[in-house]
This record gives structure tokens, C-alpha cells and sequence, in this order.
């Protein structure tokens, strides 16, 4: 059997219950086969991001971040997260669109790639203050591989969400 690997997801939504959505996907990961140590970050809310830039006629999104361990390979992983995405209401018509709930893998242990369908860390969490400033919160010593620290990534951004209660 494959060693447990950490990774780090990022998850959100701005259409339905949010919060229950988040909650539900945190559930539909603990008893994911191959995913264990589910632990989810303070969450933080923040103005819709589009391809265009911010968007504060849209629904606000509220985000988390997840840290995990897995005997899952990244493809399976990834596979792993669109189920649980499609099973709380994704339905993928434009990109950057809103929607119920997205997960992204932002690392996977130190692992650096790029490819067609999934590059890691996710080429944006080290300019996402929703990505960033959960994890510093969840792991204060966290480091963004090819970035580093978490914490000071996030610092100069971190006005551009505010934690929920």
C-alpha cells in the first residue's frame, strides 16, 4: 500500500447553503476510499473573482482550506473531487463561473508538475488571499512549494477577505 501523502485542497461555493454545502463536501471526503485526517481551516468569505477581475454584483463566496492525507495518486484524486463537486450541484458551463461548490488541489506533498488537466501547487493559490489566509490560519508554518511561506504570501492580501463566524 502507497504511503499517505499530504495535501492541501481548497474548497467554496457562492450559490445555495454555502455553509451546509462546505460541510457536506467535508463529510463527502472523510469517507472518500484513500482520503483520511480530513481537517478544514477556518473559513473566510470574499467578493466573487471572475476572469475579468472582482465581481461584487455576484454572490459572495465563502472559502476553506483542507488539509489531507491520501494513498490517492493526483488523477485520482482529482477524480475524487469532481465527483464530490457534481454530487453538491457543479454543473461547469463557464469558467470562473459561480457555483455551488469547487475544490481545488492547491499542493500534494512537495510535488511540482504541469499539466493538460492539473498542475501543482495550482498555479494561482500563491495570488488568492481565500486560498492563503485559511491556510495560514490551519498551518501557520505552511510553505507553498516554489512560493514559500504561507503566511507572508498571504500578509499583504490578506484585507481582501474577512473570517466568518
Amino acid at each position: 500500500m502507497a504511503e499517505p501523502v499530504k495535501a492541501i485542497l481548497a474548497l467554496g461555493g457562492n450559490l445555495g447553503k454555502r455553509r451546509k454545502t462546505i460541510r457536506s463536501a467535508l463529510k463527502a471526503l472523510a469517507v472518500t476510499p484513500g482520503i483520511k485526517g480530513v481537517l478544514c481551516s477556518p473559513l473566510v468569505e470574499s467578493v466573487a473573482l471572475t476572469e475579468a477581475g472582482t465581481d461584487e454584483t455576484k454572490p459572495n463566496y465563502l472559502n476553506g482550506v483542507v488539509r489531507i492525507e491520501t494513498t490517492l495518486k493526483p488523477k485520482e484524486l482529482l477524480n475524487e473531487i469532481r465527483r464530490i463537486e457534481t454530487e453538491h450541484g457543479r454543473i461547469r458551463l463557464e469558467r470562473w463561473g459561480s457555483r455551488t461548490l469547487d475544490i481545488d488541489i492547491i499542493t500534494y506533498g512537495n510535488e511540482i508538475k504541469v499539466g493538460k488537466e492539473l498542475t501543482l501547487p495550482h498555479p494561482r493559490a500563491s495570488e488568492r488571499a481565500f486560498v492563503l489566509v485559511p491556510w495560514s490560519l490551519l498551518e501557520p508554518d505552511a510553505v507553498l512549494p516554489g512560493y514559500g511561506s504561507v503566511k507572508e504570501l498571504a500578509e499583504p492580501i490578506k484585507d481582501q477577505v474577512w473570517l466568518v463566524r
